[in-house]
């Protein structure tokens, strides 16, 4: 589903104005469907943009409400580290307070605005208020998104069934 759901956006939205969606997230909204986009222009920019999701009858309606550039991100906020909570903050002049669908959609959307901001040449990306461990893998954990944090949190999980197994000395 999101694969076409990509397909879609990159078609309508981002192919006319000669950018590549690279990552997005749905983003809770007290109307209609919106969606936090990642794009990159052909001179490498990087746009950060809030995506409108309308359907009219059988035809769907895809409007760019917001747009930032990643270079001026001054700082990615998650809130709360230490619960599972989908909110998070990005200060760029102004403070524009989101909340994403889920915490998992709120982590992809740190890892892919790092990994974008390291690899286009940007300043280094001030990231606050979240778990580092699943936003900048070690060296020993690449960076290959949700299937790499679901196989790290299971074995740390088997390393403590092990332990609890052990008999003490």
């Amino acid at each position: 589903m999101s694969s076409l759901l990509k397909e879609e956006m990159q078609k309508c939205v981002f192919r006319p104005k000669g950018q590549r969606l690279e990552e997005f997230i749905e983003i809770e909204s007290a109307q209609k469907r919106h969606f936090l986009c990642l794009s990159v222009a052909a001179n490498k920019d990087v746009r950060i943009c809030v995506v409108k999701y309308t359907r009219s009858g059988a035809l769907d309606k895809y409007e760019m409400v917001e747009e930032w550039f990643l270079k001026d991100l001054v700082l990615l906020d998650g809130k709360n580290s230490d619960t599972d909570d989908p909110r998070f903050v990005m200060h760029f002049g102004t403070v524009h307070p989101m909340t994403a669908v889920n915490c998992a959609a709120k982590y992809s959307l740190a890892r892919a605005l790092v990994a974008l901001s390291n690899s286009h040449g940007q300043r280094g990306l001030q990231v606050v208020n979240f778990d580092r461990t699943y936003i900048q893998p070690t060296s020993v954990y690449s960076n290959r998104g949700d299937c790499m944090v679901l196989m790290q949190i299971c074995f740390y999980a088997f390393n403590l069934l092990c332990l609890t197994l052990c008999p003490a000395p």
